[in-house]
């Protein structure tokens, strides 16, 4: 039997909605201002934090996206020289990708303004313990998707 959401249990949902929507939609306003989207920060990102490479299968699963989609935005990336993708030196199988000198450069440009975005519109209207709620909520949520494989069945 379907446990429905009461009526202050779905106004939490759709705050949390609506929140995640306006934020994703300044934030994609902003990289674009120094032309990057969401997608090319969030790889550059991954790959700057791995030291600049990572596996294309570690990588994926580091930013939660399917072979496919990471396939498709690697190869935009590349036309644009912020990556560079290449046979693993250890597997003939493996494709590693690397961070390119004007993709860190591109990451190095867009990051005090995103950083700065992200401040403003999220970091500093919190308190001390409300940050700490929060991630200790976002920690809970992750694990219970990953302890279930709901991303999977998606």
């Amino acid at each position: 039997m379907t446990r429905w959401l009461s009526d202050e249990e779905q106004a939490t949902w759709q705050s949390y909605i609506r929140m995640r929507q306006r934020l994703e939609s300044a934030m994609a306003a902003g990289l674009a201002q120094d032309g990057l989207s969401v997608s090319d920060y969030e790889v550059l990102v991954a790959l700057s934090a791995a030291g600049g490479q990572l596996r294309a299968k570690e990588l994926g699963a580091e930013i939660c996206w399917d072979k496919s989609r990471l396939s498709k935005h690697l190869t935009r990336m590349s036309a644009r020289g912020l990556v560079d993708r290449c046979q693993a030196a250890d597997d003939a199988r493996g494709r590693e990708v690397r961070l390119t000198d004007a993709g860190r450069t591109a990451l190095e440009a867009a990051a005090p303004n995103h950083v700065e975005l992200v401040r403003r519109l999220f970091i500093d209207d919190m308190t001390a313990p409300e940050a700490a709620a929060l991630r200790s909520l976002a920690d809970r949520v992750v694990a219970e998707v990953e302890r279930t494989d709901v991303e999977g069945t998606a």
